[in-house]
């Protein structure tokens, strides 16, 4: 009967995708950089289904590659050649908000923006929000850590976890669901599992923890001169104001190509320096908090929303960044970085001259999480060239290393970083990792490529 067989008696024939055009949606990653052909997709229903599905897999010793959502920027959720590929988009299903204990547990293939709808009906709020929250699942984003608009005030996706449901690739369930605060029991599985991007297990349930909705919010669009002024804001900001959500940072470049190519106005006509989104939500109104702030910094261009529409309209501006560049052609090269707030201004000045120096003709468009110090660095004017592309990243990472950062903030290794793991991970590190690995998955069958590379 063959594996395709042996799937199909588990989750039926409807869910085993063998013939190409269907197997398609789910062998190119969101930026249409990476892509490779899958033996076939297989989308279980359940836990036990996925352990069946694994089970089967590993005595075929079939390699095996978890999806979500597959909004992934470093290819980290897509086949690179003949595996099987395990969507968990059917497990979406939604537990009942405990509003005394503050969680919900929930399904991995459940999509945050389904989740935030969720938790905001009983008056709660998810603590992880990023632009891609209608497609970008709840399990991809505990996988991969994810960050987002929030981590000032919540932390990222690890923070954010207080159990989870994991099957292992040899098809053994994990359930740390119990979501207790406090557990000292030995080893935090689920904080493992938090950016293991799928490498250790495949996380079928989460226990998440949630926040009270804040019953007042203000945000603002400030206009200042330079990324050392925007620092200098936000050491007043953490000073003055309590209920800080979010701080974000964009530069003239990248704003005028949003305005160019997607509905968003300018909140500050005539402004040509650098737009820091910022935001605050507690349970008493900010914004006398945020006006003394802001008369503290004298910052001439300032544009404030209070009602919902105006803030989501201020909000355009920096979420369109995304879409804008993928309208332009050829993907951006997209490197997700952070290096120390105290070298940031140098990051953004050395930038346009280490992008030119690897592809005359490239130009670095940023923005990003300031209060992190976090960029998305995207490359514009590379083109699809495997040699170009490659220069731009190891220029890039090379400078983002020398300053103390991070090659990745927040989307993971994946595919694409992992010949520049070793710039921040020494050997000992290295060795850890692999060791980890080695005890979860020592057959090698998940996520074969993705952090350690082949």
């Amino acid at each position: 009967m063959g594996l395709a067989g042996d799937l199909r008696a588990i989750v039926g024939d409807a869910h085993v995708l063998v013939d190409p055009p269907l197997r398609a949606p789910y062998e190119t990653d969101w930026t249409g950089r990476f892509s490779g052909a899958a033996a076939l997709v297989v989308r279980p229903g359940d836990a036990e289904q996925v352990a069946a599905v694994l089970a089967a897999c590993s005595a075929a010793g079939a390699p095996v590659v978890p999806q979500g959502g597959n909004t992934g920027l470093v290819g980290g959720g897509v086949p690179r050649g003949g595996e099987v590929v395990l969507s968990l988009t059917r497990l979406d299903d939604l537990g009942m908000v405990d509003t005394a204990a503050a969680r919900v547990t929930v399904g991995a293939g459940a999509a945050l923006g389904a989740v935030q709808a969720h938790a905001a009906a009983a008056g709660m709020l998810v603590g992880v929000d990023l632009a891609a929250r209608d497609s970008a699942t709840i399990g991809g984003m505990v996988a991969t850590n994810a960050g987002g608009i929030r981590v000032l005030a919540y932390g990222s996706m690890r923070a954010n976890v207080l159990g989870v449901e994991a099957v292992t690739a040899d098809g053994r369930v994990v359930r740390r669901l119990a979501g207790l605060t406090k557990d000292n029991t030995g080893y935090d599985l689920a904080g493992l599992l938090a950016g293991s991007e799928g490498t250790l297990a495949v996380i079928t349930r989460v226990v998440l923890r949630l926040h009270p909705t804040p019953a007042h919010t203000v945000t603002a669009m400030l206009g200042v001169a330079d990324t050392a002024a925007a620092l200098d804001v936000l050491s007043v900001l953490r000073r003055r104001l309590r209920d800080l959500t979010a701080v974000e940072i964009c530069y003239p470049e990248g704003v005028a190509i949003v305005l160019e190519r997607t509905t968003a106005a300018d909140p500050l006509p005539g402004h040509d320096g650098v737009y820091l989104l910022v935001e605050c939500a507690g349970a008493t109104d900010p914004t006398e908090a945020m006006a003394a702030a802001l008369d503290e910094l004298a910052v001439e261009d300032v544009a404030v929303g209070v009602e919902p529409g105006d803030r989501r309209r201020l909000w355009e501006l920096r979420e369109g960044h995304s879409e804008a560049l993928a309208a332009g052609g050829d993907p951006p090269v997209k490197l997700d970085v952070s290096v120390p707030l105290a070298r940031l201004g140098e990051l953004v000045e050395r930038l346009p001259a280490v992008v030119h120096g690897a592809v005359a003709d490239a130009r670095a468009i940023c923005f990003g999480h300031l209060a992190e110090g976090n960029l998305h660095v995207n490359v514009v004017g590379v083109g699809r060239d495997p040699e170009r592309v490659a220069a731009i990243e190891d220029a890039v990472l090379r400078l983002v290393a020398a300053l103390g950062g991070s090659i990745s903030a927040e989307h993971g290794i994946g595919v694409a970083k992992t010949p520049w793991l070793a710039l921040t991970r020494d050997d000992t590190d290295r060795a850890l990792l692999r060791a980890i690995k080695a005890a979860f998955d020592p057959e090698g069958l998940l996520n074969p490529g993705v952090i350690f590379g082949r």
